[in-house]
């Protein structure tokens, strides 16, 4: 089978390095090319053609990676392009959006969200786009649920992240989370309520003891008394959602 090759524009070393150890072993993308500034990603563009997909920071020196998006547009070069940054504000999405580009990842991100997006993306039909604002909000609940001392290995908090996004996208979901987002995560999942229940439970906390303080009373201050007692699985998901909401609806 074919490999999935990158193009990689970051000058985080530390960042690269991950990504190439992540994929040295697998059977379906690797890391053809990479590159730590503007200047020298737009070269490696231009100059090499055996690459399936550009993973571009939007924040490097030299160069920058919106001026390299400027660039592909200018010169009329098709490209299936990655944006990965630590900008989550709505203008620099539409920004983006503009240069065509695909998906749009919110550092910190999981490598396997990585992984997903380069092959969704290099076996997306041409011409069908995607919602940078719905993918956004996707990354936005990540780095949430990071910040908030959830580890991404626990099932927890895939169950966490789904549901906040449901609820985002379902506000009148909230009168019904056992009765209605359980059943549809224990059924995306195939395993059953009580787990869902048990799962959610655990990773909030966890959060508990290795979470952003700050972010806590941030969040939950209002809701809960932080300093007695955790929130209900509902209270964290549904405050989560409507942190979301508010900032997106800013906009």
């Amino acid at each position: 089978m074919k490999k999935t090759r990158l193009l990689m524009i970051d000058d985080n070393v530390q960042l690269v390095e991950a990504v190439k150890e992540y994929f040295k072993s697998s059977d379906k993308i690797e890391v053809k090319y990479v590159a730590s500034d503007g200047l020298e990603g737009l070269k490696l563009i231009e100059e090499h053609d055996d690459y399936d997909v550009v993973v571009l920071d939007l924040v490097m020196p030299n160069k920058d990676g919106l001026w390299v998006l400027e660039q592909i547009k200018e010169k009329g070069l098709d490209k299936k392009i990655i944006v990965e940054t630590s900008y989550n504000a709505m203008d620099v999405i539409r920004q983006v959006s503009e240069y065509g580009v695909q998906y749009y990842l919110l550092k910190p991100f999981d490598l396997e969200d990585l992984e997903k997006r380069i092959l969704q993306l290099d076996n997306k039909k041409e011409g069908k786009s995607i919602d940078l604002a719905s993918n956004n909000i996707k990354s936005s609940i990540t780095k949430t649920l990071h910040d908030l001392g959830i580890p991404s290995h626990i099932k927890g908090y895939q169950y966490i992240r789904d549901g906040v996004e449901i609820i985002f996208d379902r506000p009148d979901i909230i009168g019904g989370i056992t009765k209605e987002l359980y059943p549809e995560l224990a059924d995306k999942f195939e395993t059953t309520v009580s787990r869902v229940e048990r799962a959610i439970r655990h990773a909030i906390e966890v959060s508990w003891n290795r979470g952003d303080w700050d972010l806590m009373e941030e969040l939950f201050g209002h809701s809960v008394d932080i300093d007695k007692a955790k929130p209900t699985n509902s209270e964290f998901m549904v405050t989560i959602a409507d942190k979301l909401r508010l900032e997106y609806h800013k906009v």
